[in-house]
């Protein structure tokens, strides 16, 4: 496998939708704002965030449960910013939907800026053939409230191309987390 660079994912974007919107570099001021980037890197692709949030609330002493997840463990905030409360979690959406090639399987981390004040964005890899929206998972290790810039950057995408195709994709297997639209929590 290889990191692809700027100019593949640039090419697999704009000739095959691989990023839709795409933007080709980095937006690091809108309207005269310093913002956290988003866009085309040297090897990777930087996301942004929406404008809807799920974060997760002991409002009815919900039990985490992958296998019976509840929605009222979250509540659903929408707008220009999310806080998220010390030692707590949200998921959202990416603004970005992807179409990964058969022969690629990406990483998504965290961007520095969210990573120095403690906010980890976990997100698994993009197999080969899923598409969607990305739910990115958002935790804020820090004892204080947490503060998320919708419509900014939020996590950096890597794309590592394989010597080969797979046997088996994302698409062959039929995965439960295919063609997102919205915020997904866990299907069982």
């Amino acid at each position: 496998m290889s990191l692809q660079s700027d100019r593949w994912i640039r090419q697999q974007s704009e000739e095959e939708g691989m990023i839709e919107p795409f933007v080709d570099g980095q937006v690091k001021v809108i309207d005269g704002k310093k913002i956290i980037s988003y866009g085309l890197s040297s090897y990777g692709y930087d996301l942004r965030v929406g404008r809807k949030f799920k974060v997760f609330t002991n409002l009815h002493n919900t039990v985490v449960d992958p296998k019976d997840f509840k929605d009222d463990a979250f509540v659903d905030i929408e707008g220009d910013y999310c806080i998220i409360p010390p030692n707590s979690f949200a998921l959202a959406m990416s603004m970005e939907y992807f179409r990964i090639p058969r022969d690629v399987l990406t990483l998504c981390i965290g961007k520095s800026t969210y990573a120095r004040c403690g906010i980890i964005v976990n997100v698994t890899p993009f197999e080969p053939e899923w598409e969607g929206y990305v739910t990115l998972e958002i935790s804020n290790t820090t004892p204080l409230p947490a503060k998320i810039y919708a419509e900014e950057g939020l996590a950096q995408v890597l794309f590592y191309k394989a010597d080969g195709i797979c046997e088996t994709s994302y698409l062959d297997r039929k995965g439960k987390y295919m063609n997102q639209q919205e915020i997904t929590v866990p299907l069982a």
